[in-house]
């Protein structure tokens, strides 16, 4: 490991630990669900409303004149309005987890910051330049000061794309990746960059060197592997990952691989992490295209957790689950049954602030 780099300039916090506040963006790219739009608005609403009731949203939109139109089906969702404030930033989609800002803490002088990681619609799309800019308008508006990671390579600085959907930290050294999202050819995000180069700023700007690299995500995955489909950190020493039992299901092979790479890790201090397994719904599509539908893509916010359902025979034994490891807070389900037909759930189109 290059010495320059040992001690961690930055630590993100867990989404587990204390919120300030959550970051989600109005829906108004109806392209991303041809045919079922007029539902998100009011998928949306809910889930800030489920939220603003016990934390603080704020609410990025992009027409002030919009805001009255959006107030009043908030309030029809019986949101709460002093939680919620408005920001006016153009953006091209929602999936803010993937765009917005990666908060983290200077080790230096314990500073709340904000990782400006580039953004380049998951190498697949070409509308993404509002989007980019997402994390520097919030740096600019709310006055946290931003920086832009980069990677040193043969005298000559990269700077990394990086999702928020592509990883995920439990706040103690440790992180979970997918080799498909990040280490494949295709949708291939950082070209030249090699497991290593990841390794290196993954620990200098997010304070990790424990890495956990599974093989796959799920089928319908339009971002080519993202991990918060798959596997999560619920505690410091505990994992939630998706499991298919149907042998002939094509996500078998694929998280059975997963399952058995987590059984053999250990954190930082060596030790197992806890595994809990969590099925999968029944193989979901809408018009005929196989829509990433899992369990995993949930919330964990101070008080409750948001978890999506698929009108599945499974919805009832996760929710038990769920319920049984959650005991402090409260589960919230969210139908996302005509979400999901834009490729992302509840955790896609949330992003935390943490209180630091």
């Amino acid at each position: 490991m290059n010495k320059a780099i040992e001690d961690c300039s930055f630590i993100m916090p867990a989404e587990f630990e204390k919120q300030k506040l959550v970051w989600i963006v109005w829906p108004h790219n109806k392209n991303d669900w041809p045919g079922y739009f007029t539902d998100i608005p009011l998928t949306i609403a809910n889930i800030i409303s489920k939220i603003s009731n016990l934390q603080k949203v704020n609410l990025i939109i992009q027409k002030k004149e919009n805001k009255n139109t959006i107030l009043k089906l908030l309030k029809e969702k019986n949101f709460k309005e002093t939680n919620v404030k408005f920001y006016k930033i153009n953006t091209d989609r929602i999936w803010i987890r993937d765009s917005g800002p990666i908060y983290v803490k200077s080790k230096l002088n314990g500073k709340k910051m904000i990782l400006n990681f580039k953004f380049n619609g998951w190498s697949k799309y070409k509308n993404f330049k509002k989007d980019n800019k997402i994390p520097s308008e919030i740096s600019r508006l709310t006055k946290v000061e931003k920086v832009t990671p980069y990677v040193s390579k043969q005298r000559k600085k990269y700077y990394p794309v990086l999702e928020g959907g592509a990883f995920d930290v439990n706040g103690n050294g440790s992180i979970l990746l997918t080799k498909e999202c990040l280490l494949s050819k295709k949708q291939e995000r950082n070209p030249g960059l090699r497991k290593k180069d990841y390794q290196i700023f993954l620990q200098k700007y997010l304070g990790v060197k424990n890495f956990i690299w599974l093989n796959k995500g799920i089928e319908g995955d339009d971002t080519h592997g993202h991990v918060d489909d798959i596997s999560r950190f619920v505690s410091n020493n505990t994992i939630m990952t998706s499991i298919e039992k149907n042998k002939k299901e094509k996500n078998y092979k694929k998280l059975n691989e997963n399952f058995k790479i987590l059984k053999n890790t250990k954190d930082i201090n060596g030790k197992r992490f806890r595994i809990i397994k969590i099925p999968m719904p029944k193989a979901k599509y809408i018009d005929k295209v196989r829509v990433p539908a899992t369990y995993l893509n949930f919330f964990i916010g101070n008080k409750a957790i948001l978890l999506p359902i698929f009108n599945d025979k499974n919805d009832i034994k996760v929710l038990k689950i769920f319920k049984n490891f959650f005991k402090n807070k409260k589960i919230v389900t969210i139908d996302c049954s005509k979400l999901i037909w834009g490729f992302g759930a509840i955790h896609c189109m949330t992003q935390q602030e943490p209180s630091i």
